[in-house]
This record gives C-alpha cells, structure tokens and sequence, in this order.
C-alpha cells in the first residue's frame, strides 16, 4: 500500500527490517538476561563452559540476530516486490 502512496522500495526495506530488528533486539536482549539468571542453577549441567562465559552469551546472540535478520530480509524482499496496482486492486 505504502508503495502504491508513493512510498520508495528502500524505505519500505528499512521500514520491515527496522520493525523485525527491533523486536529481535528487544528478544534477544531479555533472553540473555534471562539466561545469566539461570546459568547459575544450570551450573552442575554445563560441562566446559563457565556459567557466565561472554564468548558463548555473544555467539549465541549473534547466531539468533543473524536468524532474525534473514527472518525480517523476506518479509522485507517480499514487500518491495509487490506491483503497486496489484496491491490497490486487491485492496
């Protein structure tokens, strides 16, 4: 619809991936939180690894932000595809 508006397939780009970005960010950051919270209780269970060990909580969030990214890409390629016209007529 926006693209029909006048809206440019860049800004709609930014726009998807801001909003999936944003919640992933927000997702993420409340999950590693939450999980040096249990890390301590989970202790006897992690073999290796110290409960609070920084390269794991990083590689951890940067394979979930790397998820996310491809998950808001999609939605995003699929957005800036759609014809104008199409979008007004089944509208």
């Amino acid at each position: 619809m926006r693209l029909a508006l006048g809206a440019g397939r860049g800004e709609i780009a930014r726009l998807v991936l801001r909003q999936g970005l944003t919640l992933a960010g927000a997702g993420i950051a409340l999950g590693c939180l939450a999980a040096a919270g249990v890390t301590r209780y989970m202790a006897l269970w992690i073999y290796g690894v110290t409960p609070l060990d920084p390269t794991t909580f990083a590689a951890c969030a940067l394979g979930m932000l790397a998820v996310a990214l491809v998950a808001a890409y999609l939605p995003a390629r699929n957005a800036t595809s759609v014809d104008p016209v199409v979008a007004l007529r089944s509208e």
